[in-house]
């Protein structure tokens, strides 16, 4: 694989680096970190990606996209972490979007793709239930006609930023008899609709972004169903494997380990800074080998995606050893904070009332990063999904 940079991707780059320095990402980051600014530092974001041509790299020019290339697309995310940039919510532009563009009728791409570029809709993502687990074609949520429309039941559950959604796109289940997958549509439902209900999941770490959303009775228009009724379950797949290569991180896992590097240089275990021991070094070492070795498979899945190819199995790969190394490095981080790492900041208390400035840090990411590893579909299930579809088993 040839990983050297051409004069036009330089030009790129120095393109990227230009606008991060005048679109000023701290400020982005700050609205963010308050859950009463947190819509509206994201909607302020994207506007500025839209407005610079820069919110939907890999979507088609006919729908908005950029076009970029594959080289484009890595060198932007890599310049973003850089920057310390967020990144955009997924779940409009990297999720329902594509799903729309490629199976929606025209009549729905003309109403829902503007709204998700601009982020004047913001979407939530129904998938999980309570009682399937990483068992998603096991879903309860039905969805039977009445008239030109749906009546839609159930409860969906671990819905990230319900609380602010426009919309929600949803699996749900139009015919019990049959194997299971078969019996599942895609259904775009207008979070105002009356018989929604949502209620809020607060996560260890804290923060409310998870909640419980129930649907009772909820008279859903047969014409926001994405494609064929019982074809749900094919288009879910595709989306799920554009889904579980973000949660791979690597561009962010990378930033993560600098920051570790940073910190166990300055951290000190009798007269020596802990990055020069031995046992942690190693442990160190061994994350980067394997970020290392994520970083080239992404690129081969960036190439698939940018060929309109869906990663497919590939994507499982990624979101294993992806989340994996995650949790390895807020193992890491926390080990290193030491006692520092159980203790809470409060308003009363800061990080320089305890005398240490990332141990809270590392206890949330800890603490929170555990779901990593299920959410998007479990490792256990990816493993089944590599079986199959690598392996031939």
């Amino acid at each position: 694989m040839d990983t050297h940079l051409s004069a036009d991707d330089l030009k790129f780059r120095d393109d990227v680096r230009l606008f991060f320095t005048k679109a000023s990402p701290e400020r982005a980051q700050q609205l963010l970190k308050n859950p009463s600014t947190f819509k509206q530092g994201t909607l302020d974001w994207q506007k500025q990606l839209y407005e610079q041509g820069w919110v939907a790299p890999f979507w088609p020019t006919q729908y908005g996209g950029a076009g970029w290339s594959v080289t484009q697309s890595y060198i932007y995310e890599r310049e973003r972490v850089a920057a310390n940039a967020p990144d955009v919510l997924p779940f409009g532009l990297k999720m329902v979007g594509p799903v729309i563009y490629t199976y929606g009728n025209e009549e729905q791409k003309q109403r829902f793709l503007p709204g998700i570029l601009t982020g004047e809709t913001w979407w939530c993502q129904g998938y999980s239930e309570a009682g399937s687990g990483s068992d998603l074609a096991s879903l309860k949520t039905s969805a039977s006609k009445d008239g030109d429309d749906y009546l839609v039941n159930g409860t969906k559950i671990w819905t990230t930023h319900a609380q602010h959604a426009d919309w929600i796109f949803c699996l749900v289940r139009t015919d019990q008899s049959g194997k299971p997958q078969n019996g599942i549509s895609f259904l775009l439902i207008d979070m105002k609709t009356p018989g929604i209900t949502v209620s809020p999941i607060h996560s260890i770490n804290g923060v409310h972004s998870l909640n419980e959303v129930h649907f009772d009775n909820v008279r859903v228009p047969q014409a926001n169903r994405i494609g064929e009724e019982g074809k749900g379950w094919t288009y879910a797949k595709s989306l799920l494997a554009h889904e579980r290569t973000a949660i791979a991180r690597v561009a962010d896992s990378m930033r993560r380990l600098e920051k570790l590097r940073q910190l166990a240089s300055r951290e000190t275990q009798g007269r020596s800074v802990m990055i020069d021991d031995p046992v942690f070094h190693a442990r160190f070492t061994n994350i980067e080998v394997e970020l290392m070795a994520l970083e080239y498979m992404e690129l081969r899945v960036l190439a698939a995606v940018a060929n309109n190819q869906n990663p497919g199995a590939e994507s499982s790969l990624m979101k294993i050893k992806g989340s994996e190394i995650q949790q390895s490095l807020h193992e890491l981080t926390i080990e290193l904070a030491g006692v520092y790492g159980a203790m809470e900041t409060t308003e009363s208390a800061t990080a320089a009332d305890i005398g240490h400035d990332f141990g809270n840090q590392a206890r949330q990411d800890f603490m929170y990063g555990r779901a990593a590893t299920i959410y998007g579909g479990s490792n256990e299930i990816q493993k089944n999904i590599i079986a199959k579809h690598i392996l031939g088993l």
